[in-house]
Parts: structure tokens; C-alpha cells; sequence
């Protein structure tokens, strides 16, 4: 495991920023008045800029990997770990004191060739349990989800226990979430283990099913004794799309503090795709979703944290970026626009860390 000294000694190449430049209102300071961490999603090339790096460094007290911590980024060959921007990622947060957040340990996605092969000549645990192993030996974490977007998306599920087709599934069956959860309890006692997904808000038929299948796969884990901490709500919202259901938001996080479970705040953003070309109102409509969002959220004494999915519009990277360009605007998901300056969403982000009760 690398050590909150070694990576103080070993990340040369990350910034620090000195205690007197932060600003005091800033949304981790907010956050933290009111007994919660906000943090954010960014990657280790992103630590190069010279005007994000300092602006993470004064709005988060907590940092997840957008891509480094997936596994076939980190282990491109069996057995064979590439580390180092991943380590670059730690390293910035110690200089900083940031906490880190772990995303993710098993996914569906972003699996490496050979494993795809290996898994299918040889059902072998170990190609699970061992990279989980390997990871959170390495790194300490204050949480990380272990298992990613396990069930199917909303108005997909085709099987009975509504889980999504993977080759986890496909090698081990239903119990691979488990094993999971066991190897990362196994190799790390303190961090917290999350299951995390997307889907919640929103208040048609299906978001409603899928609710329920989140809280079935949850229930049978809890009554297995499968040592889960947390459920990780990744937040994707939509400003001029499906929005969200208060009430139908607020019953489904209350039923998640009734099991004992922690909640997070894993991803969130707003998509502005279909919005007008004004981008003022966009942002409006951003932020007020934004707030609508975490209203609730933060009404539950549950949730400990709110991550972004990363702070700053120059890197938000959509799949149809090509489109806007062609538009000549870009998606405005992040509390900063791509000049590093406040947006809406920030005040909207802000008063609402504001307003929250303080729960004893």
C-alpha cells in the first residue's frame, strides 16, 4: 500500500497549492460547515493545467479517478500493472490534502482483451478478486465503488433479477457481486465499499422499476451479510430531458438510510444537450435542475458526500463533441465554464450546501 509520506515524497511532478490561496468560500468549505465532502472527477493529464490544477486543489476535499483507477487502464497486460497515472492522481491529492475516492474495482466496461479471452477459457475467481486486491492494497481510499452499474439500465432489464448482460455475469453468475465485495473487504477493512449506478431521479415506469431492482439486489446483499458501506449515486441529470421526480427521489433515498446505508453522490453533472443555443439560459436551467437534485439529497442525513464529474467545462468530452463544435458552443455539465469561471450551477451548488440542515 502506498503510504500518505510516500506519496507526499514520491509525486514530484504534482502541484501544490499553499493553505493561505484557498479560498474560504469555496464548496468544499460550504460542504464541510455542513458535515458532508464535496469533491470531483478529474484525470492526471487534466493536473497539467495550470488553471484547473489550482482551482481542484481549492474546491475539493475529495478526488475520483475519471479513467486512471479502470482496469484496462491499469493492468494492460495479466499481472501487469501500470501505475503511474494513477499514482500522479494519489500524489496530487496528498500535496493537497485531498481525500481519494476509488472508481472503479469491477465494471462491465473498460476490461482489457485479454481478459475478456481469459475469463472465457478459464472461469478462474482470481481474475476478479486478485486486480481488487492488488489495487486496494496499493492505494488508501476513504470509499470506492467496488462493483459498477451491475443491474440493467432502466427500460432494459430482460432478466429476472434484473442484471445487466456482462462477462462477470457470464463467468460467475449472480454471485460475482459478492465476491466482489469480500475480496475488497478482505484486502482493505477501513474503506468504505459502495455499489454505485445511475437512474434513480427520474420518475417514469421504469426509473421505478429499476428502483426496486436496486433495492432487491441491495436487500439480498444485506441479508447475505456481503460487507456493503454505501450506494453510489452517479447524479447524470438533464436540464431539457427527463427531469427528475422530487417525491419519487425522496422515498427511494429515504428506503437506502432505512437499510443503514450510506449514500454518495458519486458523478454529478448536468446535460444541457437540447437546450437553446443561448447559453444563459442553459445555464439556468442547469443550475435549477442542479438544485432540484440536491435539495433532496442533502434533505437525507445519509449523504456524506457530492462528487462532480469533474469541475470545469474544458474537459467535458461528450461522445457527439464533434457535433457541438460543429454548433460552435460545447455541453455546459460542470460548475465552471472552460475559462475557469463560475457558473450558475456554482451558486446553485453553493446555496444549497448553504441551506442544509445540520443533522446530529
Amino acid at each position: 500500500m502506498i503510504s500518505r509520506r510516500a506519496m507526499l515524497t514520491a509525486g514530484a511532478s504534482a502541484l501544490a497549492f499553499p493553505a493561505s490561496a484557498q479560498d474560504m468560500r469555496s464548496l468544499k468549505a460550504i460542504a464541510a460547515a455542513k458535515g458532508f465532502v464535496f469533491g470531483s472527477a478529474a484525470a492526471s493529464y487534466e493536473l497539467k493545467d495550470g488553471d484547473f490544477a489550482p482551482l481542484l486543489a481549492r474546491e475539493a476535499a475529495q478526488l475520483v479517478p475519471e479513467y486512471e483507477m479502470k482496469r484496462d487502464a491499469l493492468e494492460t497486460k495479466p499481472g501487469f500493472y501500470d501505475f503511474a497515472a494513477l499514482d500522479s492522481l494519489f500524489a496530487f491529492a496528498a500535496k493537497n490534502r485531498l481525500s481519494m475516492r476509488g472508481h472503479t474495482l469491477c465494471w462491465y466496461y473498460a476490461n482489457p482483451p485479454w481478459l475478456v479471452s481469459m475469463l472465457a477459457a478459464k472461469r478462474d475467481e482470481k481474475l476478479l478478486t486478485s486486480h481488487i486486491q492488488t489495487v486496494l492494497r496499493r492505494y488508501p481510499m476513504d470509499s470506492v465503488d467496488v462493483v459498477n452499474e451491475a443491474l440493467a439500465p432502466p427500460g432494459t432489464a430482460a432478466r429476472a433479477d434484473s442484471l445487466r448482460p456482462s462477462l462477470w455475469l457470464d463467468a460467475f453468475g449472480p454471485g460475482y457481486i459478492d465476491m466482489a465485495f469480500h475480496a475488497a473487504r478482505a484486502a482493505d477493512p477501513k474503506v468504505k465499499l459502495v455499489y454505485n449506478d445511475w437512474g434513480f431521479e427520474q420518475g417514469a415506469a421504469e426509473n421505478d422499476r429499476f428502483r426496486s431492482a436496486t433495492l432487491r439486489l441491495l436487500d439480498g446483499m444485506l441479508k447475505r451479510k456481503t460487507p456493503i458501506d454505501a450506494l453510489g449515486i452517479q447524479g447524470h441529470l438533464s436540464a431539457f430531458g427527463n427531469r427528475i421526480d422530487q417525491r419519487k427521489l425522496r422515498a427511494f433515498l429515504q428506503e437506502i438510510r432505512d437499510r443503514g446505508l450510506i449514500i454518495l453522490i458519486t458523478e454529478l453533472d448536468v446535460d444541457d444537450t437540447g437546450g437553446p443555443h443561448d447559453s444563459v439560459s442553459r445555464d439556468r436551467a442547469v443550475a435549477d435542475e442542479a438544485r432540484r437534485f440536491l435539495d433532496v439529497a442533502l434533505d437525507n442525513p445519509a449523504t456524506q458526500a457530492v462528487l462532480t464529474w469533474n469541475l470545469s467545462d474544458r474537459y467535458v468530452d461528450p461522445p457527439d463533441e464533434w457535433k457541438l463544435k460543429l454548433l460552435g458552443w460545447r455541453l455546459r455539465k460542470t460548475p465552471y465554464n472552460a475559462q475557469m469561471r463560475r457558473k450558475p450551477l456554482w451558486n446553485a451548488m453553493a446555496q444549497a450546501f448553504s441551506d442544509r440542515r445540520i443533522f446530529y
